[in-house]
């Protein structure tokens, strides 16, 4: 069974981060950047967006982590970034805001789907479909929590960036030069914080426990 569950998370993990740059994707196309577009990036082919590391070696040994600590480590992926060039972009103020926000609203979104029909769905799926239903939510919410922390490159220091002022640009800099830093030490040290918030919201949107 352990090896069919982790199989299951890689496979959910795949489709949830294509989905995520997909969503960057068309929020840039339909900004006017066609970048994504050329590069053949508006599609859910997996081929098109997987990264060796980001996407299999990563979270197999996240995952591998994850069983000897007791499920004390977040686990995460990622694939090709999308190409976008924001000077493109119809809305040049909050542009890149959008795109950025496009990404963990789409995990938001599968979250909540997937959550309705564990909601909604127990007196007709049975228990291995509900089981899978439950690690598309989690997986799904742990992406759109963490992409949405505000620590380049993840989704939400464009987030932050975009809202701060010129003034702010000290900031900016710091954040961009330790950013890969900081995420390390988020995934280490504060991976309780973002397990307890995801596990709120997993509560809140199927009305369950997360008991996987």
């Amino acid at each position: 069974m352990a090896g069919i569950e982790t199989i299951a998370i890689i496979l959910i993990l795949i489709f949830s981060v294509i989905i995520h740059e997909t969503a960057h994707g068309w929020a840039a196309y339909s900004l006017g950047d066609p970048t994504a577009k050329l590069a053949g990036r508006l599609t859910l082919n997996p081929i098109a967006h997987l990264d060796p590391v980001g996407s299999i070696i990563l979270p197999l040994f996240l995952i591998f982590l994850s069983k000897i600590t007791g499920g004390a480590v977040i686990i995460f992926g990622w694939a090709k970034p999308v190409p976008v060039n924001p000077y493109n972009f119809k809305d040049k103020k909050y542009g890149e805001l959008k795109v950025a926000a496009a990404g963990p609203l789409s995990n938001i979104l599968l979250a909540v789907i997937f959550g309705i029909l564990i909601r909604y769905g127990s007196s007709f799926l049975n228990e291995q479909a509900l089981f899978l239903a439950g690690y598309v939510v989690w997986i799904n919410l742990i992406l759109a929590v963490f992409n949405l922390m505000p620590i380049p490159p993840l989704d939400g220091s464009h987030i932050l960036f975009a809202l701060l002022p010129s003034s702010a640009n000290k900031i900016k800099f710091v954040l961009s030069q330790y950013g890969m830093i900081f995420v390390l030490i988020l995934i280490f040290f504060f991976s309780p914080v973002i397990f307890y918030i995801v596990r709120f919201l997993f509560q809140i949107i199927t009305g369950i426990g997360f008991n996987f």
